[in-house]
């Protein structure tokens, strides 16, 4: 089973990579998603574990699928390992 400090690690990374490719600061995704800037400086640096609906609200604002934060496919890798 994935740990959630892997889960973290991912949401993490895809995060910042989806709102680096948009060019998005911290400070703007975050106003879109209706969210501190702190709470997402803290997701992107796996302190903190966003909600699903935080998540959801994260990929409509960057135009993108959930799958693409939360990749159940590259999560089960995990698990074979």
């Amino acid at each position: 089973m994935i740990t959630r400090k892997e889960t973290l690690k991912i949401i993490a990374e895809n995060i910042r990579v989806e709102r680096a490719r948009k060019k998005y600061s911290q400070e703007y995704l975050a106003e879109q998603v209706n969210i501190s800037p702190q709470h997402l400086y803290r997701i992107e640096n796996e302190k903190v574990c966003p909600t699903i609906l935080v998540i959801a609200n994260i990929a409509l604002a960057l135009g993108i699928s959930l799958d693409t934060i939360l990749p159940l496919e590259e999560l089960k890798k995990f698990e074979e390992k």
